[in-house]
């Protein structure tokens, strides 16, 4: 539950006190050292209360990744295992029920050791969090996925605490691998988050709390070129088939329409097994641009056919002939250009 500290009693009572001794200061019954001495002590006690509003208590903070698994692409989520510690002096921080991790789903903790000598609290954490991520899939499968993790304080916000990446050293193992995955870059930054609510605190003048956070993200590209071919070979024979019927004989023209009808079955067929294995979206993916090109082009092919059959219907079968001859080359050379550019651009997005 988010907790918003102040100091409101204490305001109050460091102005009372002000008060009470400059009242007393306006009487004859004390010397004058002892009525300076006494607002000097009042104006002392006022400003350092109101100081502790100025200066929040700073926390170091840092995290080691050992491994990320179990990445559900469908569901958005993935499984991350991690050590974080955290020093810090104010022992009424207690970051054992208090740290909150915003964007998880689950958060287990499998280890913990606090070491509070020295007059400083060390405390260390080994978490399993399943993530909630949004994926972006606009250049699936030459995607590249930024995995974010943040930390913040549930009691406290960023008047009394704020947090100090301790960036010595790695963030995570590089033995670790993820499968059909390769890391790119991990970055390390703090930061504050704004949540327009007061969570109910009926002293707050408007309802706006900041928190300090923790973040971290994780930035993976996806290995993709065996994984393209496995989701688009269907797709691109079903293509070589309707292709084919420019080379079949007039006389088979029944032949042509079938494979071209058959052919487009099978790209809408092999559409809706990718799209059953991605999140929704509402943006144009480049799997929808694959394959809507791939049907337009086999719908153009039983087009030609369709003209051809009228060619050969009025007679003129050499004219027929040389339509499909260079509709055939016309369709070939488009469609592979077509599709190198969208997938090199994806790729190199």
């Amino acid at each position: 539950m988010r907790k918003c500290r102040n100091n409101t009693v204490g305001k109050y009572f460091g102005f009372v006190l002000i008060v009470l001794f400059l009242s007393l200061v306006q009487t004859n019954k004390m010397n004058l050292v002892v009525k300076s001495l006494l607002v000097l002590f009042a104006f002392v006690f006022y400003t350092g209360v109101n100081a502790q509003d100025v200066k929040p208590d700073t926390v170091r903070i840092g995290i080691y990744i050992t491994s990320i698994h179990d990445i559900d692409f469908k569901q958005k989520e993935y499984t991350a295992n991690f050590w974080i510690w955290l020093k810090y002096t104010n022992r009424e921080f207690d970051f054992y029920n208090n740290l909150e991790v915003p964007q998880a789903k689950t958060v287990a903790k499998s280890f913990v050791t606090v070491d509070s000598s020295d007059g400083r609290i060390y405390m260390q954490m080994k978490l399993q969090c399943v993530m909630k991520d949004s994926w972006r899939i606009s250049n699936f499968p030459f995607d590249r996925q930024s995995l974010r993790i943040s930390f913040e304080n549930s009691q406290f916000d960023s008047r009394y605490l704020v947090f100090a990446a301790d960036t010595i050293g790695e963030h995570f193992d590089r033995r670790f691998t993820l499968r059909g995955w390769s890391i790119d870059s991990c970055l390390i930054t703090t930061g504050t988050k704004v949540y327009e609510t007061g969570f109910g605190d009926e002293e707050l003048t408007k309802p706006r709390t900041e928190y300090s956070s923790f973040r971290i993200r994780l930035v993976i590209n996806r290995e993709a070129s065996g994984l393209f071919w496995k989701m688009f070979l269907g797709m691109y024979i079903a293509f070589l088939i309707a292709y084919v019927c420019f080379y079949i004989h007039a006389d088979g023209m029944d032949s042509r329409f079938g494979l071209g009808v058959g052919s487009l079955f099978a790209v809408i067929g092999n559409k809706y097994i990718i799209d059953s294995a991605l999140p929704e979206s509402s943006s144009f993916t480049l799997v929808d641009l694959l394959h809507g090109i791939t049907l337009f082009f086999i719908l153009a092919t039983i087009a030609s056919n369709a003209y051809s059959l009228n060619l050969i219907k009025k007679g003129r079968v050499d004219k027929a002939y040389r339509f499909d001859t260079m509709a055939a080359r016309l369709v070939l050379i488009v469609y592979v250009l077509l599709n190198a550019w969208f997938i090199w651009k994806a790729a190199n997005a």
